[in-house]
């Protein structure tokens, strides 16, 4: 499920295969074996598209279209794939001709019309205006303010705005934490147009307001005159999803009920909370392909996870995939898609990264094998069949949610090109996948890892799926060591919290006794949703890391509710109702507030990827608070993603000091930065516009790494010559 975890505490004085996969089938048919399950499940007609929804008993895979032929999935139940005939949708608006042929893997002209830039997340600009020899005269060329914000204190939540500037129809649309859409002038900025959602302003299934930004859609061939020929999606946390005319930033009334999907309809199953849209929707053969997000660490039966897919121009219901074996869904939940996905038209597939299931800390109520949670899930873009999974984590009680789209890439190893997918993962491991098949392009071995707990109930697996190459961005096994100067300075309080915490690795099981389980990566993961930037020409990955350690100590239900008090942002007491644990998540910190745990808490690497080598890597950012800079050799912790230029640059903000940044693609050195308003945790875009390269930011802050809110959207360019 979601992840989002407060680091504003953190630093506040310091400034092989049997990996998922048994058998691996061929392309098209489904697969999701986690090791050791090989059992067949059969695809029936359902009763019909009414009964697409989360929790409905259609099983795996769920289509509104012509009955589908029986296929094997290696499933723990058996799995009915719902296709019958849909009826069209009423629509008031022209309907376009479908697209004449699929986008291709990287578009032929510079694009940014979606979160991670382009489809295939690859967050590149093949522009070269900007270059490592002239990005020190970057300039601001204009700012905007959006006055969506919050800082808490008053009658609204705070503000979280991680929206990424989508440049589409000559045009920068931006989604804010309000819910509103900004049309802007991509060179001056000034306003085109407004659209507020009048969505209710309450954090109903987070601990702030909370958007990730807008997504996309225009027909191949547009019918001149035609209103809604050319689409702006904006999502709500209370489930409804908005579609609005680009061009004019009316309703389009044609999709759905008057321009508005009610996604929550769908919600028949544990429907503690609405299924909130905090993400953009994925954008990709005409169709709209729906996540959402929940409410973490809350109940042990949730909402099943399941991906809504719809059509782009009249919201009609396509085909849905449920996650979950259907004989569990109703007691357990989530194993949802929160993040964004990538697809690959060409190949007609859509990629899922697929959370873990609930509740989140304890997994005695579904031992039963569930092979699509935690998982990389490649799914047929037409049917919503299940084509290949790979499992990333086998039972997962940690929530190591895979919580980014995977970058797609042509890569070339030993000679062989390959159509990869490189998956970042909140354990700090990349996973290197043929994104046709599923196989990994180098080895991945099955490691063994502890099972003795003191956790009720539980039953741990065996073994993990441990990455061989690219080299894993953290110690899988080595027990965080703590920093001698906060140690020193707490008297010795640092080293006696990590001396009386369990640590075996990063599959330690969680306990009762001592001062808990050491959490490394913490709760908000090594990466975290901005994921993986890509380089095609050269082929070079380049991610960021985040270096932080919590506290998770299990109380038992009785003890819990006599201990427990309120929480905060992923810190404090968390209930996991329905289950016989709750949990307490602390920050190991001394007594004047700095980190037990070494530097570096940040940083940002490139790796070649027909080797999957490391190339270089260093800290990223300064741990700021209170107005002092530590420095940049300690690091930063980081939200939000970075982008690659063809002029051979990395542009990224994501750090605690509030600072964006370029660095050198060919060595990591940094080559430019400036401040903004408050920490940029969101993915820059870059776009062309007239001629002239343009690099957008939105800084708005996330009280994860500090309490620091921003309304601004600031724009760079070079100076303009006479």
């Amino acid at each position: 499920m979601i992840r989002q975890s407060s680091i504003a505490a953190l630093l506040a004085c310091t400034a092989s295969f049997a990996y998922a996969q048994e058998e691996q089938p061929q392309q098209g048919t489904p697969t999701a074996a986690e090791t050791g399950a090989e059992e067949e499940a059969t695809s029936d007609q359902s009763e019909g598209a009414e009964d697409n929804a989360a929790g409905s008993e259609d099983g795996i895979s769920e289509s509104t279209e012509e009955p589908a032929s029986e296929s094997e999935i290696d499933s723990e139940t058996e799995a009915e794939t719902g296709q019958t005939e849909a009826e069209p949708a009423a629509d008031a608006t022209a309907q376009a001709e479908p697209p004449a042929s699929p986008i291709p893997l990287v578009p032929e002209t510079p694009t940014w019309d979606s979160f991670h830039g382009q489809l295939n997340a690859q967050k590149y600009a093949p522009l070269d205006q900007i270059t490592p020899e002239n990005v020190g005269d970057l300039e601001k060329v204009w700012e905007y303010h959006t006055g969506d914000l919050s800082d808490g204190k008053g009658d609204l939540p705070a503000t979280v705005w991680s929206a990424t500037p989508v440049y589409a129809n000559e045009t920068l649309y931006i989604g804010t934490p309000f819910y509103r859409v900004i049309a802007l002038d991509p060179e001056s900025g000034e306003e085109k147009w407004t659209f507020d959602s009048q969505s209710t302003l309450e954090a109903l299934t987070q601990p702030a307001l909370k958007n990730r930004g807008v997504a996309y859609w225009e027909a191949d061939e547009p019918v001149e005159g035609e209103a809604c020929q050319k689409i702006v999606y904006l999502g709500t946390m209370d489930a409804r999803l908005f579609a609005i005319d680009a061009d004019t930033g009316e309703p389009c009334t044609g999709f759905a009920d008057n321009g508005v999907l009610d996604v929550n309809q769908w919600n028949t199953t544990n429907d503690h909370w609405p299924l909130s849209l905090l993400q953009p929707p994925t954008v990709a053969a005409d169709k709209l392909i729906i996540g959402w997000a929940g409410k973490d660490w809350e109940w042990a039966e949730a909402p099943p996870g399941t991906v809504f897919t719809v059509d782009a121009q009249t919201g009609e219901l396509i085909w849905t995939v449920n996650f979950l074996p259907e004989d569990i869904r109703v007691k357990t939940g989530t194993a949802n898609v929160w993040t964004h996905m990538s697809a690959d038209e060409e190949l007609g597939l859509v990629y899922m990264p697929v959370s873990s299931p609930s509740p989140n800390y304890w997994g005695g109520n579904r031992l039963e094998d569930i092979p699509l949670a935690t998982s990389t899930t490649a799914v047929d873009l037409d049917t919503g069949e299940v084509v290949w999974s790979a499992q990333h984590v086998h039972h997962d009680v940690w929530d190591y949610d895979t919580n980014a789209a995977p970058t797609l890439m042509d890569i070339t190893v030993d000679g062989e090109e390959i159509p990869a997918l490189l998956q970042s993962t909140k354990m700090g491991m990349l996973f290197a996948l043929n994104r046709e098949t599923g196989e990994p392009i180098w080895p991945i071995e099955e490691m063994e890892v502890p099972t003795d707990t003191d956790i009720k109930g539980e039953e741990l697996r065996p073994t993990q799926p441990i990455v061989t190459k690219p080299e894993p961005v953290i110690s899988l096994s080595e027990r965080p060591k703590a920093w001698w100067i906060a140690d020193l300075l707490s008297l010795g309080k640092c080293s006696e919290i990590f001396e009386n915490a369990r640590y075996d690795g990063i599959y330690t099981p969680t306990t009762t006794k001592g001062t808990g389980t050491l959490v490394y990566p913490a709760t908000f993961g090594g990466q975290q949703w901005g994921g993986v930037a890509f380089d095609p020409e050269n082929q070079i990955a380049v991610v960021n890391t985040s270096r932080a350690v919590q506290m998770l100590d299990m109380y038992e239900r009785e003890d819990y509710d006599e201990v427990a008090s309120g929480s905060g942002n992923e810190q404090g007491f968390y209930p996991q109702t329905g289950a016989p644990y709750g949990f307490e998540l602390t920050v190991p910190l001394n007594w004047l507030g700095m980190p037990c745990w070494e530097p570096p808490y940040g940083d940002i690497r490139a790796i070649d990827m027909t080797t999957g080598d490391t190339l270089w890597s260093r800290p990223i950012g300064s741990s700021q608070k209170y107005g002092f800079y530590m420095p940049e050799s300690m690091g930063s912790p980081t939200i939000g993603g970075p982008a690659v230029t063809a002029g051979g640059l990395i542009f990224i903000g994501s750090t605690m000091d509030a600072k964006v940044r370029a660095y050198s693609l060919e060595n990591g050195d940094e080559l430019w930065e400036d401040v903004v308003e408050a920490p940029s945790v969101s993915n820059p875009a870059i776009y062309e516009h007239d001629g002239r390269q343009y690099v957008a930011f939105v800084a708005g802050g996330n009280t994860i790494l500090k309490p620091s809110v921003g309304d601004q959207v600031v724009v760079y360019a070079l100076p303009e010559e006479d």
